[in-house]
């Protein structure tokens, strides 16, 4: 279980994400220096350098969101331009990709983030460029939920890119790319005109993955722990009715592959800042305003909890909570990970993501005057603290990673096996590196600009 550190603050973090930014910097100047386009988008390194890994496009838009980030963080002029080059020439095949669930991860990151930067004038204004990215963004929601497999009248879930039978965790973090639209006053057009709201296939999706990928200790199976999550869930097309838990990455259907529940606690996080800033008379229409953060607030500290229940001591996980080696790693919850151990590798990564969630999450509950608030959010800067420092910190200028010790698809034996060692380990991915980064601006906003905002649903200035 974590050890929280409740004296730990923003402010106290600030030295080490300050020295995790010159790391930055240096592994995507690297990375672009030596990438080319026609290998396809960056997904893990293998020896320290980036490669890509056909299976789904997914991880372009982490790549230039991650320039933009450190253009944020760092006042870096090249990476600004470097991040609007790439968006404006490689992004647009992601806008209407028709084939992924990942508009929120791939838009959001890049057209997301250059209207963020335009509305707090962090860069120089541009309203064509606003213009452009506001259409993007728009597109990129409607595409994201056309996707669509409806379960009974009234509900459904975005489908994966297994296809109309398959409900991923991983989307629930993408659904701020329909967060977005809608609050940007788009909707889905469907057949005869008829307008399809954004808002109402988002709070059905969330409700969807609540009900069948969470778990509730309700009794659905004989593994029915409270907050451990499903991969994926299976869902009969003939008439709308769940099947079964299965699982793509992780171990078993009957386990937790600790990043699905990373997406779980960020992508609710999330969505219930955006439930912040919506009118409640726009749920009306659905299931009521309360109804929506109730179910996403559910799950949200139901997967959270397990985590930082099944957690070592430092809040980094290995890569499946059931992931057989364990056994052989005894009281591993008892002491901090080790990502060098023989047995079963680390995912920094689902840590990276989680850590941000928690700190959402907590700073959420705090604004709502509940306590245990406090929980989340110093957990989630112990979290973060662990990630800033060797041995998950990159320091090497011969290594393009970042994050340390991710893994992908430990199933499919995709990730490096360094000679000597028994499982994958030393390796960074686009997803972690990323996340980090978005989890130490998040904090670095906290600590010293906090007038700011620092969610891409919050009002801007006008201009």
């Amino acid at each position: 279980m974590i050890e929280i550190d409740s004296s730990l603050t923003p402010e106290r973090l600030l030295p080490a994400i300050e020295r995790m930014w010159e790391c930055s910097g240096r592994g995507l100047q690297s990375l672009e220096s030596t990438w080319s386009p026609d290998e396809g988008s960056p997904v893990f390194t293998v020896q320290g350098k980036y490669t890509s890994q056909g299976w789904t496009e997914w991880t372009q838009g982490f790549q230039f969101g991650s320039m933009l980030l450190q253009y944020d963080a760092t006042d870096e002029s090249r990476f600004l331009d470097l991040g609007i080059e790439h968006t404006l020439r490689s992004m647009p095949s992601h806008v209407s990709h028709i084939g992924v669930h990942d508009h929120g991860f791939n838009n959001v990151s890049t057209y997301g983030t250059l209207r963020r930067l335009l509305l707090t004038e962090r860069m120089p204004f541009d309203r064509h460029l606003l213009n452009c990215c506001e259409l993007a963004l728009k597109v990129s929601g409607a595409v994201q939920a056309a996707r669509w497999t409806e379960t009974e009248p009234g509900q459904g879930y975005i489908y994966s890119f297994n296809g109309p039978h398959s409900l991923f965790a991983d989307t629930i973090r993408s659904l701020r790319s329909l967060a977005l639209a809608h609050q940007l006053g788009h909707c889905l057009m469907g057949e005869g005109d008829r307008p399809i709201s954004l808002l109402s296939r988002l709070v059905q999706h969330a409700h969807t993955t609540a009900r069948f990928n969470v778990y509730h200790g309700e009794g659905r199976d004989i593994y029915d722990v409270p907050g451990r999550v499903a991969h994926e869930s299976i869902f009969n097309l003939n008439d709308g009715n769940y099947r079964c838990p299965s699982s793509q990455q992780g171990y078993s259907p009957f386990t937790t592959w600790t990043r699905g529940a990373a997406w779980i606690i960020l992508g609710y996080a999330e969505e219930l800042e955006f439930l912040d800033v919506v009118d409640p008379a726009e749920f009306d229409p659905i299931e009521g305003y309360q109804a929506a953060v109730s179910m996403m607030l559910r799950s949200a500290t139901a997967a959270a909890d397990y985590y930082l229940s099944e957690s070592p001591t430092d809040g980094i996980p290995y890569w499946d909570t059931g992931a057989p080696g364990l056994v052989h790693l005894k009281d591993y919850r008892q002491r901090p990970a080790d990502p060098f151990n023989e047995f079963e590798p680390v995912d920094s990564s689902a840590a990276a993501i989680t850590a941000q969630g928690l700190l959402r999450l907590g700073r959420y509950l705090r604004k709502q005057g509940q306590a245990k608030g406090d929980r989340y959010f110093q957990a989630g800067l112990t979290i973060l603290n662990a990630l800033l420092s060797e041995p998950y910190l990159n320091t090497s200028a011969k290594h393009q990673g970042l994050l340390l010790h991710s893994v992908y698809h430990r199933p499919n034996g995709w990730d490096f096996i360094p000679e000597g060692r028994k499982v994958p380990c030393g390796e960074s991915s686009m997803w972690g590196d990323y996340h980090l980064r978005e989890a130490a601006w998040l904090v670095q906003r906290m600590a010293g600009e906090g007038t700011l905002p620092d969610r891409f649903f919050d009002p801007f200035p006008e201009n």
